[in-house]
């Protein structure tokens, strides 16, 4: 029997209507194989980031909270408003279901997980900074081939989206994602187009991880380095610090002067002890700015507070990775030539004068 992942696990379809106003998602069954995949711990870790993802856009929500503490509303509004913003799904990804098989919600754990705060910090962070910035047109996206963003964000128009990922997990991906449908409340299964969609009036480019010159790559899909652009990096492979440097060096080469360059590295990738976050810190800022880069840290605990979750107690193993924020302080390499080009120009058109005078 098909059936339909929603809270608690799987349900009948025949129960489907009941469920709708809880949630709008259809998990497809059985969609990647991950017994074929074993081998590759990039994979495998891409999965576990995806199942993270659909957990929390199942966590519990207002509705649920609402039929248990109804009767104590009188009394106790300030507490359940408190409760229902801790339980509250930090995102809701309505196309992960679809690169899962069906029983991925089965015995998950149901405390917040931080990279979930991060991907919700990331979220954010690119929509706001694209609202409030001019021109800001461009978006890199450096991902382990199973992230919806590209999808599942509200990109303002002409938004143009570079995905950096794993080629054989995208290609995988994106066959899931065109067959994927997202069910809209009181709408009927046959009155909805099929597949997950860009938004519209947005480009997306898939460039592989694996290319030998991403730069040229970028630059022949439409990247400017004359325009600015923001970059995301949270799941994309790297094997060791050598490869991340290689990334900040893309970055540096491409973007603009004041552009950002955020994300969630590896714990494991910083040379100083686990915990020492001051050592931390300087070995982060040496690495960045060696790139031309002035890095921030942003507290796992500080964004699960702004969004009011209680991050002391639920947000576990927050030592294994690191949240940044950095700003680009250098020109680059297209404004640099731009300008080179301009000065060269101003400099004939001198010699010309001059020797007309004579």
């Amino acid at each position: 029997m098909e059936v339909l992942v929603g809270f608690g696990g799987r349900v009948p379809l025949s129960r489907r209507e009941s469920k709708k106003r809880y949630f709008n998602i259809r998990a497809h069954r059985a969609s990647f194989k991950v017994e074929e995949e074993n081998d590759d711990p990039f994979f495998q870790a891409a999965i576990q980031r995806a199942s993270l993802r659909l957990r929390e856009s199942h966590s519990p929500g207002n509705s649920i909270l609402y039929t248990y503490a109804y009767p104590f509303l009188p009394l106790h509004i300030t507490h359940f408003q408190h409760a229902c913003a801790l339980m509250d799904p930090l995102l809701v990804d309505p196309y992960v279901g679809c690169l899962l098989p069906s029983n991925s919600l089965e015995d998950m754990d149901q405390q917040l997980h931080p990279y979930c705060l991060a991907t919700k910090f990331i979220d954010d962070k690119l929509l706001e900074t694209m609202q409030s910035t001019d021109g800001l047109k461009q978006v890199v996206l450096l991902t382990d081939g199973l992230d919806t963003r590209p999808y599942r964000l509200n990109w303002p128009t002409s938004t143009l989206l570079f995905d950096i990922c794993p080629e054989k997990v995208f290609r995988r991906a994106v066959k899931k994602l065109q067959a994927h449908e997202a069910y809209p409340n009181g709408t009927a299964v046959d009155d909805i187009e099929a597949g997950a969609k860009i938004p519209r009036g947005c480009m997306s480019f898939h460039v592989p991880s694996e290319s030998f010159d991403i730069e040229n790559i970028l630059r022949s899909k439409g990247f400017s380095g004359t325009r600015p652009s923001i970059w995301a990096f949270q799941g994309l492979p790297v094997v060791n610090l050598a490869s991340f440097k290689d990334i900040l060096s893309l970055a540096s080469n491409l973007a603009m002067k004041g552009c950002l360059f955020l994300g969630e590295l590896p714990g494991w990738m910083a040379e100083t002890e686990v915990g020492d976050q001051s050592a931390t810190l300087k070995w982060l800022d040496d690495l960045f700015m060696s790139y031309g880069f002035r890095v921030k840290i942003i507290e796992y605990d500080e964004v699960a507070r702004n969004l009011g979750k209680n991050s002391a107690k639920r947000a576990s193993g927050v030592g294994t990775s690191i949240l940044f924020v950095a700003e680009h302080l250098r020109f680059s390499d297209d404004q640099m030539e731009t300008w080179r080009t301009e000065f060269q120009r101003i400099e004939e058109e001198g010699d010309e004068e001059g020797f007309e005078e004579l």
